[in-house]
């Protein structure tokens, strides 16, 4: 694996790690997930391959993103507005 390439699989990594704290059923489950996701793909070598699993793990962290956001938006909701009838 190219240098660039293993600074960006890294900072996937390191990433996706720190939002996984926050996962819904549980850090330790997201860790493991995400621990063998990363080794199932450990013996890739093409560098457009790397690319694209790299793409699909900044998807990742957008929908965790998004799905963090939209768990403290309906906490808000519930707690500040009437439950409609």
């Amino acid at each position: 694996m190219a240098n660039p390439l293993k600074t960006e699989v890294i900072r996937l990594y390191k990433n996706l790690l720190y939002l996984g704290r926050e996962y819904p059923q549980g850090a330790a489950y997201f860790k493991q997930r995400l621990k063998s996701a990363f080794m199932k793909h450990k013996d890739v070598t093409d560098p457009e391959k790397i690319k694209q699993l790299v793409a699909r793990g900044d998807h990742v962290i957008k929908e965790l993103e998004a799905l963090y956001f939209l768990r403290k938006y309906r906490a808000m909701k519930k707690r500040y507005y009437e439950p409609e009838k």
